[in-house]
């Protein structure tokens, strides 16, 4: 049977590691479900989620040149229709929202993140941050100027 991307497969876990968890699938093909994958929430440590030989149902998400297949766990779980629509509106229309991490951000256009807002809240977080830092350095140095004698 040839892995296709959109399939649901069972496997067993057969190593982990820190970055995700390597899943051994029929005919002896084995594919990795990254750490981000294994489950809808933050996931710190991996052995909270899974075990060695356990049996886990996992989806096909890709399946590279070199023959590399990434798995996911959490995409295999059947989510109700309302439980999916709400995640999608969290993630907005790229899949990951405003990055940003601050509150009080304003988009312009429309409510749209544009790529000139992002430029444009970038620089102002740089230049608060430098600015911030050069008061830090100055004051540990004794202010401006050069060397005391």
């Amino acid at each position: 049977m040839a892995i296709e991307v959109g399939t649901k497969l069972e496997g067993k876990v057969t190593g982990i590691t820190h970055f995700g968890a390597f899943v051994d699938l029929t005919g002896g093909v084995t594919g990795l479900v990254h750490i981000s994958e294994v489950a809808d929430s933050y996931v710190k440590d991996i052995h909270e989620h899974l075990k060695v030989n356990d049996v886990v149902t996992v989806k096909v998400i890709n399946v590279d040149q070199n023959g590399k297949i990434g798995l996911s766990i959490r995409q295999a779980v059947d989510k109700p229709p309302e439980q999916q629509q709400q995640q999608q509106q969290n993630r907005g229309p790229r899949g990951g929202g405003d990055r940003g991490g601050r509150g009080g951000f304003r988009p312009g256009a429309g409510g749209r993140v544009t790529f000139e807002d992002k430029v444009s809240r970038f620089l102002k977080d740089s230049e608060e941050r430098i600015s911030t830092l050069k008061k830090s350095t100055e004051s540990k140095r004794g202010g401006r100027g050069g060397r005391r004698s």
